[in-house]
């Protein structure tokens, strides 16, 4: 799934190709997910000129004169330009502007969603200004949660994801497993202070590296959620601990607070 790193430059490169066309019409191949009826999603937007495209959290959101439309890729989601018409498997919602341009957003899961006018978040994006270190020290205080899960929680904090939460931790020294309500309140800054770092490095090292990129999942800068390295940068051995379908990678490095 694309984390809040790959979506920032995702929107910037949605915005260079789109702000400022006019939507000519929308097509929703598959509607499981849809809020409204695909008629009704026409009625809305078609005429209507593309504003800018802009993150929140895990999700792309197409800002229009009147209207948003929010597109979140969920696990296997993919964005893809075209022009005039398409060809693309499993499309899940289709967007024509103007100058015979085209966006598909396609999903083999079907589980890709496009929401039209989403209520608004409670839980801060983790790079809104909002998250300060007094804001994270009141956050967790008292969670009895292990503090990854915290991190993944998008009804907590938006936009982090299974590899950035290691990243995260990893580069804060906590563990993973640690009990978030019992990490002391040096630590905490710590972690305020990693989250911004880790996060605004790696939509610098794709950018870097993938720069015209509108889908994907680019990690192989990352220090320890790799399959690649069997130690990290400090020489530690990474562990992988399995939960279900999801893989925690750690060394012994990282601090256990219980």
């Amino acid at each position: 799934m694309p984390e809040l790193p790959d979506l920032e430059v995702f929107s910037a490169n949605l915005n260079e190709a789109f702000a400022g066309k006019k939507l000519i019409t929308v097509q929703v191949p598959n509607d499981k997910k849809l809020n409204v009826t695909p008629e009704e999603l026409r009625e809305v937007l078609n005429g209507q000129l593309l504003k800018s495209v802009t993150r929140s959290g895990k999700e792309l959101h197409f800002n229009f004169e009147k209207d948003v439309l929010a597109l979140h890729l969920m696990l296997r989601g993919q964005l893809h330009f075209f022009e005039e018409i398409h060809q693309i498997k499993y499309p899940v919602i289709e967007l024509y502007f103007e100058g015979d341009l085209g966006l598909v957003m396609s999903d083999p899961q079907k589980i890709a969603a496009a929401t039209l006018n989403p209520e608004p978040s409670a839980a801060p994006d983790a790079l809104d200004s909002k998250v300060t270190p007094e804001f994270l020290k009141e956050h967790l205080k008292g969670k009895k949660a292990g503090i990854k899960g915290v991190l993944l929680d998008q009804h907590q904090i938006r936009g982090i994801g299974n590899a950035y939460a290691d990243e995260i931790l990893w580069k804060a020294r906590i563990s993973p497993f640690s009990i978030a309500g019992k990490i002391p309140e040096e630590k905490v800054k710590d972690l305020h202070h990693v989250i911004h770092e880790v996060l605004t490095d790696a939509i610098k090292e794709i950018r870097k590296a993938h720069p015209g990129s509108i889908t994907g999942e680019f990690r192989d800068f990352l220090k320890v959620h790799t399959q690649h390295n069997p130690k990290s940068p400090t020489g530690a051995d990474i562990l992988i601990h399995k939960s279900g379908a999801r893989k925690t990678y750690y060394t012994e490095e990282q601090q256990l607070f219980n």
